[in-house]
C-alpha cells in the first residue's frame, strides 16, 4: 500500500512544480517527448538539458529508447546481470560468476556482501538537472504475490537547484517454502549552484531495508535434479530452515561540494572541497526454532547453540568519513587535488562472550587518517586520472589508481587502468558474535594486496576487456565442516586467509551483428585462475547470445523487439550461500554449471512506454533439472514476466 501511495504521489506531483521553459527553437526527439505533447509554436526543451550526473561529474543524458541493453537491465537490480547468477526469488542473493565484477576500496567495510546487491551505494547514486519535471515508473512482475516498483521523480525548482525523490520497493513469496522476500530503497537528492558558479553541491539522503525469509537451501538435491513430477509444486521440497529470516538496514547522509577561490573563472583556477559521509547499517540473523528436520531426522544445521530456541543475533555499525582538499585548476596543464581524510567506524554487539578458548569483545573502532593527491588531465583526444592514498595512521593501507583514455575517433576508444590496493579486513573477517557455538571469533588478519591491470576497448566491430589480478594474502570464508558434521547436515563456516598467491585473468567480449531487422548480440568471457588450492573458484567460461528482430509499425508510432536469449557457463565448484553470516563460503564438493538456459522476449516501445513480456527459462522442463544457483539453491523455473518503463517529460 506505501508503493502505491508514493506513486501516486510521484506521479501528480508533476503538477504541483513549474519551470522556466526554454526559448530554444523544438528540435526534441519522438522518443523523449511525445508528439502529441507537443502543441504548436510552443517553445520545447532538447535532449541534452535533461542531465544524468554521476558523483565524479560525468555526464548521461536521459534516454527513453528501446535496446536490448535496456532489456538486458530490465529487473530488479536495473543494470546488466551478466556475470550474476540470480536465487529463484526476486529479491534473493546473487552468486558471483564473474569474478571482475568485484571492486575493491582499502577502507574496511561492513561485511554481510551476499546481502548488499541491491544496496545503493553512495558512488551508484545518480544526480539529475532537466527543464522540465521529469517522472519515471518501473514495474516488473514477481515469481508469487507481490510486484516489484520503482518510483522516481526529480525537478529543477530553478535552473540552479534540482532535487529528485525515488523509491524501490519489493516483495515476493517465491516458489520455495520460506523464500520471502520485502526490500525498500528510499533516495532523496539535491543539486545546488550558485548564480556565478563559484559553489556546487551534491547532497543525497537513503534509507534502505531488505528483509529476506532464509531457507538454508533444499536438503535433497538430488530430489530437485531427478525431475520427478512429485516435485514439480516446489513447495513439497524439504527446506533447513522453516522460520528463520535476515534483515540488513542502511541509512545514509552524503554532502560533495566544492568551492572556487577566484571570483572569475580563469586559465587558473583554485578550489576548496570537503566531502561527508554519514552512515549507519544494522543486521539481524532471526531463526525462531533452532532445529532442522531431514528426512524425519532432528539435526542442527549451524551446530550447537547457546539458546534452545529464538536465535536473533545483531550486529550493528556506523561510520564517518570526511575528506578535506585543495585543488589548482590548469587549462594546459590540468588540475591537481591533494586531499586528506579521516574515517571513523564502529562496529559493534551488545556484550562481551569469554569463551573457553578466547574472549570475543564487543566492538570493533577504527580511525583512519589518510592524505593523498589526484591528478585530471583532457587534452584533445586523451584524458587521464592518476589517484595516490596512503594512511599516516598505525593502519597500513594505500591505493594507487591510475586511468588512461584515449579517443582514436568517435566510434573507437582504449583505455587503460592500473590499481595497486592494499586493503584492510573487512569488520566481519575480524568480528562475529553468534548463539551458534562456532560461529563466533575474533581475528587480526593481514591486509589483503591487490594487484589489477585492465585493458578496454571499444570499436563498431568489437568491445574488448582484458583483466590480469593478483592477489595476496586474499580473505575468503571457508567451509570448516568436518566429516562428522557433514553426516549431521551441519554447515560450519569461518574466515580464512590464503597465503599464497592468486592470478586471476578475465577476458571478454561483445559485439552485435546486424543482418536487415535481425541481430545477433554475443557477450562471451573467458577466465583463468592460476592457485595452489581452489580458493577463488569461477566458471571458466560463460556466454551470452541474442538472436532478435526489430520492426517499427504504426508510422513509427510502435517499435518493438522480439527473439531469444541463450546463457551459459561451464561447470565449476561454485560458493555456497550462509544465512548467518550474509555471505558466500568455499566449497569443493559439489560442481554447478554446465546447463543452457534459454529467454523468450517481446519488447515494444509506444512513445515514452517501454513494455516487456519475457518467457524466462522456458526450456526448465525439457532440458533436465541440474540447474543450480548455488550447491543447495536451484535457479528459477519457467515463468512469464510482465514489466514497463513510464518516462513522463510534462
Amino acid at each position: 500500500m506505501r508503493i502505491f501511495f508514493l506513486v501516486v504521489l510521484l506521479s501528480c506531483s508533476t503538477l504541483l512544480f513549474s519551470q522556466e521553459k526554454n526559448s530554444r527553437k523544438p528540435n526534441i526527439l519522438d522518443n523523449l517527448i511525445g508528439k502529441d505533447s507537443v502543441k504548436k509554436n510552443e517553445p520545447v526543451a532538447t535532449i541534452d538539458m535533461y542531465r544524468v550526473i554521476t558523483l565524479e561529474r560525468d555526464t548521461t543524458y536521459i534516454d527513453t529508447s528501446l535496446t536490448i541493453q535496456k532489456k538486458y537491465s530490465h529487473n530488479y537490480l536495473r543494470k546488466d546481470l551478466f556475470g550474476l547468477l540470480a536465487f529463484p526469488n526476486e529479491g534473493q542473493t546473487y552468486n558471483t560468476l564473474q569474478y571482475s565484477l568485484n571492486t575493491f576500496s582499502p577502507l574496511p567495510e561492513f561485511g554481510f556482501k551476499a546481502k548488499h546487491f541491491n544496496f545503493i551505494e553512495a558512488n551508484q547514486i545518480r544526480y539529475c538537472s532537466v527543464a522540465t519535471p521529469v517522472t519515471e515508473f518501473y514495474f516488473k512482475s514477481v515469481m508469487q504475490k507481490g510486484q516489484n516498483v520503482d518510483a522516481f521523480f526529480t525537478v529543477n525548482t530553478s535552473p540552479r537547484f534540482n532535487f529528485s525523490l525515488a523509491y524501490k520497493g519489493l516483495r515476493s513469496d517465491g516458489k520455495y517454502i520460506n523464500q520471502m522476500a520485502s526490500t525498500g530503497n528510499f533516495r532523496f537528492t539535491a543539486s545546488y549552484n550558485t548564480k556565478n558558479k563559484r559553489y556546487f553541491a551534491n547532497t543525497h539522503f537513503t534509507g534502505q531495508d531488505i528483509l529476506n525469509e532464509e531457507n538454508g537451501g533444499i536438503t535433497d538435491v538430488e530430489a530437485f535434479e531427478s525431475g520427478n513430477p512429485d516435485y514439480l509444486t516446489r513447495e513439497r521440497l524439504e527446506v533447513y530452515l522453516k522460520d528463520a529470516r535476515s534483515f540488513l538496514k542502511g541509512k545514509r547522509v552524503f554532502l560533495d561540494h566544492f568551492f572556487r577561490i577566484n571570483s572569475v573563472k580563469g586559465n587558473n583556477n583554485l578550489y576548496v572541497s570537503h566531502q561527508f559521509n554519514y552512515e549507519n547499517k544494522f543486521f539481524e540473523y532471526n531463526q525462531p526454532t533452532v532445529t532442522s528436520t531431514v528426512g524425519g531426522t532432528t539435526v542442527y544445521r549451524f551446530g550447537d547453540s547457546y539458546k534452545t530456541s529464538g536465535i536473533n543475533d545483531q550486529t550493528h555499525y556506523n561510520k564517518t568519513y570526511n575528506k578535506v582538499g585543495l585543488a589548482y585548476e590548469n587549462s594546459t596543464l590540468g588540475k591537481f587535488h591533494f586531499f586528506v581524510d579521516d574515517f571513523f567506524s564502529n562496529y559493534y554487539y551488545n556484550q562481551i562472550l569469554i569463551l573457553d578458548d578466547q574472549t570475543i569483545p564487543a566492538s570493533l573502532s577504527r580511525r583512519i587518517d589518510s592524505y593523498g593527491g589526484q591528478y585530471d588531465y583532457q587534452k584533445n583526444k586523451w584524458t587521464g586520472k592518476f589517484l595516490f592514498s596512503r594512511s599516516f595512521t598505525n593502519q597500513s593501507l594505500s591505493n594507487l589508481d591510475a586511468k588512461m583514455q584515449y579517443e582514436l575517433n568517435d566510434e573507437t576508444l582504449l583505455s587503460f587502468q592500473y590499481q595497486n590496493i592494499n586493503k584492510l579486513p573487512n569488520d566481519n573477517y575480524n568480528l562475529y558474535q553468534s548463539s551458534f557455538v562456532n560461529y563466533n571469533w575474533s581475528n587480526d588478519f593481514k591486509n589483503e594486496k591487490i594487484n589489477s591491470i585492465m585493458v578496454n576497448a571499444n570499436s563498431p566491430w568489437v568491445n574488448l576487456s582484458v583483466q590480469y589480478s593478483t592477489f595476496n594474502d586474499h580473505l575468503y570464508f571457508a567451509n570448516s565442516t568436518t566429516e562428522d558434521q557433514i553426516k549431521l547436515h551441519q554447515q560450519i563456516v569461518a574466515p580464512a586467509q590464503y597465503a599464497n598467491t592468486i592470478n586471476y585473468l578475465s577476458v571478454k567480449a561483445s559485439n552485435e551483428f546486424k543482418f536487415w531487422k535481425f541481430a545477433l548480440d554475443n557477450t562471451i568471457l573467458y577466465q583463468k585462475v592460476d592457485q595452489s588450492d581452489l580458493i577463488l573458484n569461477v566458471p571458466e567460461f560463460l556466454t551470452r547470445n541474442t538472436l532478435y528482430f526489430s520492426q517499427e509499425m504504426f508510422n513509427k508510432s510502435l517499435f518493438f523487439q522480439t527473439g531469444v536469449t541463450f546463457n551459459y557457463f561451464t561447470n565449476y565448484y561454485g560458493n555456497e550461500y550462509n544465512p548467518v553470516i550474509g555471505e558466500f563460503f568455499v566449497q569443493n564438493k559439489k560442481e554447478i554449471g554446465n546447463y543452457t538456459n534459454f529467454d523468450f522476449f517481446f519488447n515494444a516501445r509506444i512513445q515514452r512506454t517501454r513494455i516487456y513480456v519475457t518467457l524466462e527459462h522456458f526450456n526448465s522442463s525439457l532440458s533436465g533439472y541440474n540447474y543450480l544457483a548455488s550447491p543447495t539453491n536451484p535457479i528459477g523455473d519457467f515463468i512469464i514476466r510482465l514489466g514497463l518503463v513510464w518516462s513522463f517529460f510534462q
